[in-house]
């Protein structure tokens, strides 16, 4: 029989009082130094000793605890179900969290899956975000950021095709990147346009009104758009590739860098 591992009366878990009467300090200056309080000053040399008496005892604030009494965690919620494939797309990811990690913020991210609209928004409030970053796979209302704002959240942050309203939008339209991707190899004289379109989930976020973009913007010119699914292995490139004479295509705009290399 399997049992619950017990905390040993040994080794109980370590609290802000016993950091405070190790370091010689009060529990609300234990508090200031781990929190990173800036409106308390507190001298150097108690600074480093609450840090030493912390580290000995192995304690670390309670996460849950400090967010009831702040009204929100220092948690940026990053919600994604998947993360988009590509160099852009990790380096805004990389940039993102070491800023944030710069100025004492921790980045999370959440699952989203199977949630939408205000059922995410209330899904996310509930682990008090100081800050959501919603990368447009759920289409937020401003009802939504509403219940994040009163939840806690000092900052909502979305991109996507359009803007919402009580949010930092930045409005990146997909179709618009497929327009202009097409109306640049039609401008060239290229009629006959395959649109790679990955075959990977959570792409079609992307690659659907891209596509979407190169059909009306093909359509105004005569030229023809030909969508070709390929997944992101050698295997699926190297059937496409097989093909390629049969299609009767002069051009291809493959989704991004990656997609192209491989197909090349």
């Amino acid at each position: 029989m399997s049992q619950t591992p017990k905390q040993s009366a040994e080794h109980p878990v370590p609290t802000s009082a016993d950091v405070a009467r190790l370091a010689g300090v009060s529990r609300a200056t234990v508090s200031y130094v781990l929190n990173n309080t800036s409106a308390v000053r507190i001298s150097e040399p108690t600074r480093r000793r609450v840090r030493e008496a912390a580290e000995e005892l192995g304690y670390v604030p309670h996460a849950a605890a400090r967010s009831l009494r702040a009204g929100h965690t220092r948690m940026v919620l990053l919600p994604a179900a998947h993360v988009p494939v590509g160099p852009l797309y990790s380096r805004f990811f990389n940039e993102l969290q070491w800023a944030l990690r710069r100025l004492d913020y921790t980045v999370v991210q959440y699952g989203s899956l199977g949630l939408d609209g205000d059922e995410a928004a209330r899904a996310w409030a509930e682990l008090r975000p100081v800050a959501v970053v919603s990368l447009g796979e759920v289409a937020l209302t401003p009802h939504g950021v509403g219940v994040l704002k009163r939840s806690g959240a000092k900052a909502v942050i979305t991109l996507g095709p359009e803007r919402v309203e009580g949010a930092h939008s930045l409005v990146m339209d997909q179709r618009e990147v497929g327009g202009c991707a097409a109306a640049h190899l039609i401008g060239r004289g290229y009629r006959n346009i395959g649109v790679l379109m990955p075959d990977e989930p959570g792409l079609e976020l992307f690659s659907r009104p891209r596509l979407e973009g190169a059909t009306e913007a093909a359509m105004r010119t005569g030229a023809r758009i030909e969508p070709l699914t390929m997944s992101y292995d050698e295997e699926s490139a190297a059937a496409l590739a097989a093909r390629w004479r049969g299609l009767g295509l002069d051009a291809v705009y493959a989704y991004n860098d990656e997609y192209a290399m491989l197909l090349m």
